[in-house]
């Protein structure tokens, strides 16, 4: 599933972006979980869950 900017992040880890037409950037953000995805350069892209974090409470 795909996440924009804004949203509540689901589950904490690695996040790449990926641009308008669906293709991986390079670039991947670290976000935790019940915080908002940062915003991104440019209209239209998106984050995509690809490392989540391992660790448990």
């Amino acid at each position: 599933m795909r996440y924009r900017s804004g949203q509540r992040v689901p589950v904490s880890g690695q996040y790449a972006i990926i641009d308008p037409y669906g293709r991986n950037t390079g670039y991947e953000v670290t976000v935790v979980s019940g915080e908002p995805f940062p915003p991104t350069s440019s209209p239209g892209y998106t984050f995509l869950l690809v490392d989540p974090t391992r660790h448990r409470r």
